[in-house]
């Protein structure tokens, strides 16, 4: 670290500054040292999967972008996924799909996967300090269609509810494994193209599916239902949307998961947090950065993020909400993107731990809207940037830009390579 005097000095006077509003930049420090952001792997290979069969990518699943290097076994995957993580301060998950299994050359459809398929990333997940998420995979397989677990042909459902239900039961041997809840995700893509006359159908015979695969209970993972408002390919209708997964999950107390590419880009989010907290367990949040629909850009400081940020901390939900990233950029470097995405993560909570909640709270309470508004403006230039570079600088991981050489590197020595 070439600037280690300098980010120290910017630090002191930033703890000066931000104590003049009692705030502690150590005790935010200490909060964001043990967030955890669950790392999703499919950056790392376009959504490929280790299945080694022809399956295409279908459900609605799209990456643009043809950039060297993509990780092309488990391996690769892993060691990617290593380097990216070496650049965050704090500890972290990784999130898996189920198409992501260690299964050695053998074909094993998504109704036959089991735990012994995971085994090995529990293993490498313990050695390297990292904990394990999970994720039911319903797209790119031949009996994907457009329909899954609300198909009405029996044999597809079933055929899906058995993999779920096997998806849950991982999950659990995950969670016993590693002494951590594992987070399990469910989202499928079904849907239609055009307009159909059959909504309450299709919904009635997801509802059924769902009520099978959770009618066995589990102390060792979470369940969450994830929801869309459409997807390429179903663009007119989706069984899934967010009003679907909102009743069942606060009919069911399951957790709710917020992709932020899955809402009308003038929805906020951010906003639903409260309302989901009143009356779910809890909430997963899917982190991306959608350009005018669900494109899955990489997550970047921007005022969305930001303001999820701001929501989970002035509800004081960090321990009833679990952050994952959710987005497949194959048009840049895949080790940058996962670095650029979680740093803002990260930099967006860091800015929400730092804002002057009781001061504005109390303005509030007494009415006192323009000391409230000008208190929200003027934080916004609080140097909450200098705290970042030496939370970067105490967890021994790049300040500043400094990383971009090193993944650079990376790309150089081993990306790079190949072919």
């Amino acid at each position: 670290m070439k600037n280690k005097e300098f980010v120290t000095k910017a630090y002191e006077l930033a703890r000066k500054r931000y104590a003049t509003l009692d705030i502690d930049t150590e005790k935010a420090i200490e909060k964001l040292q043990n967030i955890p952001l669950s790392l999703h792997c499919w950056q790392t290979d376009d959504v490929t999967g280790l299945e080694h069969t022809e399956n295409e990518l279908s459900g609605g699943i799209q990456v643009t972008g043809n950039y060297p290097g993509k990780a092309r076994n488990i391996e690769e995957i892993r060691n990617d996924l290593v380097k990216a993580a070496s650049f965050l301060g704090g500890n972290h998950r990784i999130s898996l799909h189920a198409s992501y299994g260690d299964f050695k050359g053998e074909k094993v459809d998504r109704d036959q996967i089991e735990p012994r398929h995971f085994e090995s990333w529990m293993k490498w997940a313990k050695e390297n300090n990292l904990k394990l998420d999970f994720n039911s995979t319903s797209f790119s397989h031949p009996k994907s269609g457009e329909l899954t677990l609300a198909n009405p042909d029996k044999s597809i459902r079933d055929f899906w509810i058995e993999h779920t239900k096997r998806c849950r039961r991982i999950a659990e041997e995950m969670g016993k494994y590693q002494g951590s809840p594992c987070v399990m995700n469910l989202w499928i893509h079904d849907g239609s193209k055009d307009s159909t006359v059959n909504r309450l159908k299709y919904r009635s015979i997801l509802k059924d599916s769902l009520d099978e695969i959770f009618s066995v209970p589990y102390s060792n993972m979470i369940d969450c239902i994830e929801a869309k408002l459409f997807g390429i390919g179903a663009e007119s209708y989706t069984v899934g949307s967010y009003d679907f997964y909102l009743g069942y999950g606060v009919k069911n107390n399951k957790r709710v998961t917020l992709d932020t590419g899955h809402f009308h880009l003038t929805e906020s989010v951010a906003d639903k947090i409260s309302s989901l907290l009143l009356f779910t367990p809890g909430i997963m949040l899917h982190v991306s950065r959608p350009i005018r629909w669900d494109s899955d850009h990489v997550t970047i400081v921007n005022d969305d993020t930001l303001d999820l940020a701001r929501e989970i901390i002035r509800c004081d939900a960090l321990d009833k909400v679990n952050i994952g990233l959710d987005y497949f950029d194959g048009s840049i470097n895949r080790i940058g993107a996962y670095v650029i995405g979680s740093r803002a993560t990260q930099k967006c909570l860091l800015q929400a731990l730092l804002e002057p909640l009781e001061q504005l709270r109390e303005y509030e309470a007494d009415h006192r809207y323009f000391e409230r508004l000008a208190l929200l403006e003027e934080a916004k230039s609080l140097p909450w940037n200098a705290v970042w570079d030496y939370f970067c600088l105490i967890n021994n991981v790049p300040v500043g830009e400094e990383y971009i050489a090193e993944v650079c590197k990376y790309e150089e020595e081993v990306t790079g390579k190949r072919r």
